[in-house]
C-alpha cells in the first residue's frame, strides 16, 4: 500500500458499521466542525534541534517550529510485511489480530533514533545496569514504524524520550527496579506529576523539591523529555501530553491496589483500568511528530475523544498478548483474568481477548471513516496517523526482543 497515512485510511475504512459499538455511531452523523482550508503540502525537512531549556525551566515553544502547519498529504510510504499472521507466546497461540500493518520500515533510521535514546537514557540514569538490555528492545524502532510520515530522526527521538519515560514508571517502579513497593507508587505519582506540570512551591521549599528530583531518574527524565518535546509541540500539544500521563498515572494507582491488597479484578474493572492505563501518551503525538496541529476544538470534541480512547485500548489489549508469554503467570492481564473468571483455558482466554481486540479496532474504523467524512483535513490526518501508529506498534510488538520468549 502506498500514499499518504489519510489516502491509506480512507481506502481501509469500512463502509459501514461492523462491531462494537456500532449503534454509537449515529451521533456522528451530526459532526460538521468548522472547515479548515487545506494549504499546500510542504516536505517533511530534517529539522535542526535547538538547544534544551535548562533544568527546572518549563517548556518553550520553538518559534521557528512547523507545528501550526494545516497539510494533509504526507510523504510516500510503502508496505511493510505483515508481521507473522499471529504468533507463538509463552506456548500460547496469537490469533491473527485485526490490525493494519506498518506503513514503512527505515532500519537506518529506527537503529538511529535506538542509539541516540540508549545514549540519552544511560546520560539520565534510567535503566542503569540494563542499558544492553535496553538498547536491544528496539524501542527507537517502534517511534520509526509508529510515525511512517516523519523522517527528522530528532523528531522521532522526541516522541520516544517520551514513550521511554512512560516505561520507565512500569520497568522503575511497578514491575521492577531496586523498590516496586506498591506503597510507595502514590508518592512517586505525586512528585511525576509534579514534574510534568511543573509545580510552583514557595521559594523556600523549592530547593527541597529540586533535590528530590536530582535523585530520581525517572523524574529526571521525564523533565528531560518533555523540554525535547517543546521544540516541536505547541502549548497545547504539551498540554495534551500533560493530561494524558495524568491519566496513566491514575491508572498506576489503581494497579497498585491490586498488588498491595493481592486482590484480582473482575474483567470489567480491568479493562477500566486498561482505559486509563494504555499507549494515550505516545499516541498523542501523532500530529506534533508530523509537524502541523490537530485543532483543539476536535481533539476534545467526545466523540473524537472516544474514537481514539477505542484505538488507545486496542493497543494495550495487543501488548497483553504478546507479554503475557515473559511475564509471571499470577501477573494481572486480561487473558488471565478471563480465564479466572470464566473457568476456561487460557488459550481460549488468548483467543477472546482477541476478539475484543478486533471489536475494538472495527469500531474505531467505522468511526473514524464517519469523523474523517465530515471533519477538518487536519482531522483526518490525525485519524490516519492514530491508524498508522498502530500498525508500527502491532510490528514492534511482534518483532521486539522485549517480548520473545526463549
Amino acid at each position: 500500500m502506498t500514499g499518504a497515512p489519510a489516502e491509506a485510511l480512507r481506502a481501509l475504512l469500512p463502509l459501514g458499521p461492523t462491531g462494537l459499538g456500532t449503534a454509537a455511531a449515529h451521533p456522528l452523523s451530526g459532526y460538521a466542525p468548522k472547515a479548515v482550508p487545506r494549504p499546500e503540502a510542504e516536505p517533511y525537512a530534517r529539522t535542526k534541534p535547538g538547544p534544551e531549556p535548562a533544568s527546572g525551566s518549563e517548556p518553550a515553544t520553538d518559534s521557528d517550529s512547523d507545528s501550526d502547519s494545516n497539510s494533509a498529504a504526507g510523504p510516500e510510504v510503502g508496505a511493510a510485511p505483515a508481521p507473522d499472521g499471529g504468533a507463538e507466546r509463552g506456548g500460547l497461540r496469537i490469533p491473527p489480530l485485526y490490525c493494519p500493518d506498518a506503513l514503512r520500515n527505515d532500519p537506518a533510521l529506527g537503529e538511529e533514533v535506538n542509539e541516540r535514546l540508549v545514549a540519552w537514557a544511560e546520560e539520565i540514569g534510567i535503566f542503569t545496569g540494563r542499558i544492553e538490555r535496553l538498547r536491544s528492545h528496539q524501542f527507537g524502532r517502534l517511534f520509526m514504524l509508529a510515525h511512517p510520515d516523519c523522517d527528522d530522526p530528532d523528531r522521532l527521538l522526541a516522541a520516544a524520550k517520551c514513550g521511554l519515560s512512560e516505561w520507565s514508571v512500569d520497568d522503575h517502579w511497578v514491575d521492577e527496579g531496586e523498590d516496586p513497593d506498591p506503597a510507595l507508587l502514590g508518592e512517586r505519582m505525586a512528585l511525576a506529576h509534579a514534574v510534568i506540570d511543573p509545580v510552583r512551591l514557595p521559594a523556600r521549599y523549592m530547593p527541597q523539591f529540586e533535590e528530590t528530583v536530582q535523585r530520581e531518574p525517572v523524574l529526571r527524565a521525564f523533565r528531560s523529555a518533555l523540554a525535547h518535546l517543546s521544540r516541536y509541540a505547541s502549548p497545547t500539544q504539551v498540554a495534551r501530553l500533560r493530561h494524558e500521563l495524568a491519566v496513566m498515572f491514575v491508572g498506576y494507582g489503581q494497579e497498585a491496589e491490586w498488588r498491595a491488597s493481592a486482590r484480582t479484578p473482575a474483567v470489567w474493572e480491568y479493562l477500566l483500568h486498561r482505559y486509563e492505563n494504555a499507549f494515550f501518551p505516545c499516541m498523542v503525538l501523532v500530529d506534533p511528530v508530523s509537524g502541523y496541529e490537530l485543532p483543539p476544538d476536535e481533539f476534545a470534541d467526545a466523540r473524537v475523544r472516544r474514537t481514539y480512547l477505542y484505538a488507545g485500548t486496542a493497543s494495550v489489549l495487543l501488548n497483553d498478548l504478546y507479554s503475557m508469554g515473559k511475564e509471571d503467570p499470577t501477573d494481572t492481564n486480561l487473558p488471565n483474568l478471563i480465564a479466572a473468571e470464566e473457568g476456561c483455558t487460557l488459550q481460549e482466554a488468548v483467543d477472546r481477548t482477541a476478539v475484543i481486540h478486533d471489536e475494538l479496532m472495527h469500531t474505531y474504523e467505522m468511526e473514524a471513516a464517519a469523523l474523517t467524512a465530515a471533519g477538518s483535513p487536519q482531522l483526518g490526518r490525525f485519524l490516519a496517523g492514530v491508524w498508522a501508529w498502530m500498525g508500527g506498534c502491532k510490528e514492534w510488538h511482534a518483532t521486539s526482543a522485549r517480548y520473545q520468549t526463549a
